[in-house]
C-alpha cells in the first residue's frame, strides 16, 4: 500500500503533503524491515531522512501559520533518531556493524535513548571498543538504574561488581523488596571473573530465598555454573528442573544436550532435539543439540552443517562454535577447527571447555610448545583449581620430559577434587605406562564409589584384565555398556576377553576350512552374487 502510494505521490504531488510523503517513506521502510528486506528497507530509510530534511528546511522558510490541524501531525511524525535507530538495527542483521556504528554515533549524545545507548555499548563491545562500550552502558544505567543486561555488559568488560553495584544503590534503597538485586549483581560478578565456587554458593543463597525460589533463570544459570565448574551430574540436575518449571525454556539447552550426548543419552538428546524445534527453530540452540547426537553417533559432517547453521543464527554462540570447531578437528581439519576454538574463547574467556578444545587440536597437529603456552597462560588466568591443573597435566604428558611434573599436578588436582572424573582418567592413563595397575585399580574403585561412568567403569576393567581378574573386568565392561551402549571401546575389550576365553574358537575354523571345496560353496556364491545386488541397490540410494 506505502509502494502505491508513493508511486501516486511521485504522479500528483498535490495529493500527500511533505510530511505525509515522509510518513509513507517510513511505513514502506518499516514493512521492508519486517519482511527481512534489510537492504532494500535501508534505501528506504535514507530516503524518509531526505525528506524529513527537506521538510526542515521547508518549515524554517514557511513559518506555522498556526493551524490546529497540522500540530498533531507534526508531532505524530517518527523521530530522525528512531528512523536512525531502524537502519541501524538493518545494518546489525546485514551484520554490517561499522555502518551500524557510524549512524548511531551520528545522534548527538544528549539525544540519545536508552535503547540508542545499548545498542551502541553492544556494538563497541563486539568491535572491541571496550571503553566506548564502558560508557554507553553506564549512560544506560544513569537513565534506566534496572536494566539488567547493561549491568551484566559492564560486569562482562571487568568493571568492578562494587562499581556497578554503587550506580543501582540509590534504586535498591528507594524500592521495597529489592535488597535481592545487591546480591544478584554480586553473584554475576563472581562469574564473569571465573569464581565458580562462590558465584554457585551466592547464586544458591540467592535461589533460597523466597521471592526468588524456583526462579528459571537462576536454575540456568546455577546449571551453566555447574557445568563450568565440571560437575556436570549436578549441572543435569538443575536443568532438568528448570526444564520442569518452563517447558518451553530454550536458553541453555544447548549446553544440556551437550552433557547428555557426552553421558551416551542419544535418545534423550534426540527427543530434546525434536521438542526444541518445536518450540522454535530460529533459535541456534535446537540446532547445536541435533548436531551433538549427530557428533557423538560419529556423522561428523552432519554435526559440522548443523553446527554451521547455528552460528549463522547466532554468531555469538559458544556451544556452536564448540560443536562445529570438534567436528572440523575430527574431520582433520584442523587449522579451521583452531580458528573456531579461538573465537570460542574470543566470546567466553573463563570456560576451560573453549581452552581445552583449542589445546586438544595443538595436540593433534603436534604443536606441544603452542599447547604448553596455552595451558600455563590457562592456569595463571582462571586461577590452580582442579580443571586447570588438569588440563596442565594433560599437556605434561605428551612430553616424556614433564611426566613427574604431570605426575604432580594431577596429585594436586585429585587433592582438591578426589572425585574429579578428567584427572581420575589422567591419573590412571599415568599409572598404566608405569604399569602398576594395583594403584590404578584402587584409584578406580575410590572414584567409582560415589559415582557411576562408563569410562570409568571401562579404564577399570582394563586394569583388571592386565592383573588377570577376567571375571571382573567382564562386569566392568558390561556396567560401561549399560551406561553407554555406543562405548566402542568398552565393546572392544568384552569381545576380545570372550574371543580368548572361548574354547570352540579353533574348532570352528577348522570346520570352515572343510567346507572349501564341497557342494556348499554355490550357496556361498550365490549368496555373493545377492550382496552384489544390496551393493548396487546401496549405490543407488546414495546417489539420491
Amino acid at each position: 500500500l506505502a509502494d502505491l502510494s508513493l508511486s501516486v505521490c511521485v504522479s500528483s504531488r498535490e495529493l500527500f503533503s511533505p510530511s505525509q510523503k515522509y510518513q509513507l517513506l517510513v511505513y514502506h521502510a518499516d514493512s521492508l524491515f519486517h519482511d527481512k528486506e534489510y537492504r532494500n528497507a535501508v534505501s528506504k530509510y535514507t530516503m524518509a531522512l531526505q525528506q524529513k530534511k527537506a521538510l526542515s528546511k521547508t518549515s524554517k522558510v514557511r513559518p506555522s501559520t498556526g493551524n490546529a490541524a497540522s500540530t498533531p501531525q507534526s508531532q505524530c511524525l517518527p523521530s530522525e533518531i528512531e528512523v536512525k535507530y531502524k537502519m541501524a538495527e538493518c545494518y546489525t542483521m546485514l551484520k554490517q556493524d561499522k555502518d551500524a556504528i557510524a549512524i548511531l554515533d551520528g545522534i548527538p549524545s544528549r539525544q540519545r535513548t536508552p535503547k540508542i545507548n545499548m545498542m551502541l555499548a553492544n556494538l563497541y563491545k563486539k568491535a572491541g571498543q571496550e571503553r566506548s562500550s564502558v560508557t554507553s552502558y553506564k549512560e544506560v544505567l544513569r537513565q534506566c538504574p534496572l536494566a539488567l543486561d547493561a549491568i551484566l555488559g559492564l560486569l562482562s568488560l571487568s568493571v568492578k561488581g562494587a562499581e556497578v553495584a554503587s550506580m543501582t544503590i540509590n534504586v535498591i534503597q528507594s524500592i521495597p523488596n529489592l535488597d535481592w538485586l545487591s546480591v544478584w549483581i554480586k553473584a554475576y560478578a563472581f562469574v564473569h571473573t571465573g569464581d565458580n565456587t562462590r558465584a554457585i554458593n551466592t547464586i544458591c543463597s540467592l535461589e533460597k530465598k523466597s521471592l526468588l525460589r524456583d526462579n528459571v533463570d537462576l536454575l540456568g544459570s546455577l546449571a551453566d555454573l555447574y557445568f563450568r565448574a565440571g560437575d556436570n551430574k549436578n549441572s543435569i540436575l538443575k536443568f532438568e528442573q528448570a526444564q520442569m518449571l518452563d517447558p518451553y525454556l530454550i536458553k541453555g539447552m544447548d549446553v544440556y544436550g551437550y552433557l547428555l550426548a557426552r553421558e551416551g543419552r542419544l535418545e534423550d538428546v534426540e527427543n530434546l532435539g525434536c521438542r526444541l524445534f518445536n518450540i522454535s527453530d530460529q533459535h541456534a540452540e535446537p540446532w547445536v543439540v541435533s548436531g551433538c547426537h549427530s557428533f557423538y553417533s560419529k556423522r561428523y559432517s552432519r554435526a559440522l552443517y548443523l553446527g554451521a547453521k547455528a552460528i549463522q543464527l547466532n554468531s555469538n554462540s559458544v556451544q556452536a562454535l564448540l560443536l562445529k570447531g570438534a567436528a572440523l578437528r575430527n574431520m582433520g581439519r584442523v587449522q579451521e577447527a583452531i580458528i573456531h576454538f579461538r573465537e570460542a574463547i574470543r566470546l567466553a574467556p573463563c570456560r576451560l571447555d573453549c581452552y581445552e578444545g583449542l589445546i586438544e587440536c595443538y595436540l593433534a597437529s603436534n604443536s606441544i610448545r603452542e599447547a604448553m603456552v596455552m595451558a600455563n597462560n590457562v592456569y595463571k588466568t582462571l586461577g590452580a583449581n582442579a580443571q586447570t591443573l588438569t588440563l596442565l597435566a594433560t599437556v605434561c604428558l605428551e612430553d616424556p620430559v614433564t611426566q613427574e611434573k604431570a605426575k604432580t599436578l594431577l596429585d594436586k588436582a585429585l587433592t582438591q577434587r578426589p572425585d574429579y572424573i578428567k584427572a581420575v582418567v589422567k591419573k590412571a592413563e599415568l599409572l598404566s605406562r608405569e604399569q602398576k595397575y594395583e594403584d590404578g585399580i584402587a584409584l578406580l574403585r575410590n572414584a567409582l564409589a560415589n559415582q557411576s561412568d562408563c569410562v570409568l567403569h571401562r579404564i577399570l576393567g582394563d586394569f583388571l584384565v592386565a592383573v588377570n581378574e577376567y571375571q571382573e573386568a567382564m562386569d566392568q565392561y558390561s556396567i560401561a555398556l549399560s551406561l553407554d551402549p555406543n562405548d566402542q571401546k568398552s565393546l572392544e575389550g568384552m569381545q576380545k576377553m570372550e574371543k580368548e576365553e572361548s574354547p570352540t574358537d579353533a574348532t570352528q575354523e577348522e570346520d570352515v576350512d572343510d567346507m572349501e571345496g564341497s557342494g556348499e560353496e554355490g550357496d556361498l556364491e550365490g549368496s555373493d552374487s545377492e550382496a552384489a545386488q544390496w551393493a548396487d541397490q546401496e549405490q543407488w540410494f546414495g546417489m539420491q
